[in-house]
């Protein structure tokens, strides 16, 4: 466990650790990356520069042109070298990279060879462990260097950079700093009974507890949006057979994906592909006409139709606009969306180019939901509407990457928990009970916002947080 400024190091050894830290494949360039203190005399054995000499020291963040060689001096690849000595790098230790040219088998030869000479296989995220535990990153932005890595739009990016510059961090920390500021204020008088607290000093406790406990719920209720950024959503395209499913599909992600016929249930299995709309990332599912069928393998993607619309964040149920008055489609349709969340709903009347745009909801005005866009797949009147109508069931309205918000489920189970805590200090203050049983609920209030930043932290949380980087980072 870690706790305020005096975090456990015991986790640190001093090995020197290796990887390859860029992706899988061919490239341009791959990146061996060494990192602890015996990083330096290993590129010294293995490094020879332009003059075929070996070096002893490097100047820290220059590149250096040379050669990799064996330890029976043949060379195994043309380099560029780099040097980034403690505590200027980004592990907080001495660094080295070896850029090589970006084949697999030159990598992996160059990595074996750093192997022998020294270093030992790093582990999933233990350069940025090392960064965390050697005080360069604290654990938010150390939880944000995946959070880029993993970003699917500019937006994401925008968020998850904020995080890695501490944006959130620094919010956390001045919550916190108000509260230490009010708990020695409070510990003091129950150390010092002749200062006791009067009216005026509880009044200001009071204020402060309430100011700490309305921040923490404005970052509880932008966590939503937070997360909208980083996961994404989930959006379905539901409705009867041939009324344009697949068309709008394609013209959403503007590629023939689904296959478009006159032919009622061409389209039986679940169709999907990820899509920017606005920001957010999107992965937008077509699938099979919503109707009674014999046959046994549309049967089947009807069924998996119905069980994606109770797990989808919006559902786009699309009607033909030029057949809405047909009495047998209009009670299916009327059927399906006295089941449908209307909250989650966008209504949308497709194939409008069929009746000069003029397509009305008329019979469905009692039970369509509040979102409803007019949309041609031909033409692609209404795409830009409906992909405003998606954003804005998903966001309410409130969407923004320029805040330092919270993006993470594990910080918000942890606000969610210092909220309780500094609530159950207020109304222990409210029935005027003894100020040391109302120290405890603030340290524990205090100890959950601890958690985001990896002030107060067990090692386990640690452990499952870095098992998800890839080893290279």
């Amino acid at each position: 466990m870690f706790g305020g400024d005096e975090m456990d190091r015991s986790y640190l050894d001093d090995s020197t650790i290796a990887a390859i830290a860029t992706p899988a494949g061919e490239g341009g360039i791959g990146i061996v990356r060494i990192s602890g203190p015996k990083a330096v005399p290993i590129l010294s054995r293995v490094f020879r520069d332009r003059r075929g000499q070996s070096r002893t020291s490097f100047e820290s963040h220059r590149m250096y042109y040379g050669k990799i060689v064996s330890e029976q001096d043949e060379m195994i690849d043309e380099v560029l070298v780099v040097v980034m000595l403690a505590p200027h790098s980004y592990t907080g230790e001495d660094v080295a990279e070896i850029h090589c040219h970006g084949g697999s088998v030159v990598l992996q030869t160059v990595l074996e060879l750093v192997l022998r000479t020294g270093a030992r296989l790093a582990g999933p995220g233990e350069f940025t462990r090392r960064a965390f535990m050697n005080g360069k990153l604290d654990l938010a932005q150390a939880e944000a260097v995946i959070d880029v890595i993993r970003s699917k739009t500019r937006q994401a990016l925008r968020l998850a950079l904020g995080g890695l510059s501490g944006r959130l961090s620094s919010r956390i920390a001045r919550i916190r700093d108000r509260l230490v500021r009010m708990l020695a204020h409070i510990e003091a008088s129950i150390d010092f009974p002749e200062d006791d607290i009067g009216d005026v000093e509880a009044e200001t406790v009071r204020q402060n507890l309430k100011s700490a406990i309305a921040e923490v719920s404005t970052m509880i209720s932008e966590a939503a949006r937070g997360k909208v950024y980083r996961d994404g959503v989930s959006v379905v395209i539901a409705g009867r057979p041939n009324v344009g499913k697949s068309s709008l599909f394609n013209a959403i992600v503007r590629e023939r994906r689904a296959i478009v016929t006159d032919i009622p249930g061409t389209t039986r299995d679940v169709i999907e592909e990820y899509v920017n709309m606005a920001g957010v990332p999107v992965r937008l599912m077509d699938t099979a006409g919503l109707h009674e069928t014999e046959d046994i393998v549309e049967r089947e993607g009807v069924l998996r139709a119905k069980e994606l619309l109770d797990r989808a964040d919006v559902i786009v149920y699309v009607v033909d606009a030029s057949s809405v008055s047909e009495e047998k489609d209009l009670n299916e349709d009327l059927e399906m969306f006295s089941i449908l969340p209307k909250d989650r709903t966008v209504l949308v009347l497709n194939k409008i180019d069929k009746v000069n745009g003029r397509g009305t909801i008329g019979p469905y005005s009692q039970v369509a939901p509040g979102a409803v866009v007019k949309t041609s797949a031909v033409t692609g009147d209404g795409l830009d509407e409906l992909e405003k109508a998606i954003i804005q069931v998903v966001t309410k309205g409130h969407l923004s990457a320029g805040e330092a918000i919270v993006t993470n489920v594990r910080h918000e189970d942890a606000l969610r928990r210092c909220k309780s805590h500094l609530e159950d200090a207020l109304q222990a203050i409210e029935r005027n009970v003894p100020y040391d049983l109302v120290v405890i609920d603030v340290r524990e209030g205090l100890s959950a916002l601890g958690e985001i930043t990896g002030d107060t932290v067990d090692d386990d949380i640690i452990d499952r947080i870095f098992s998800e980087f890839c080893v290279g980072k």
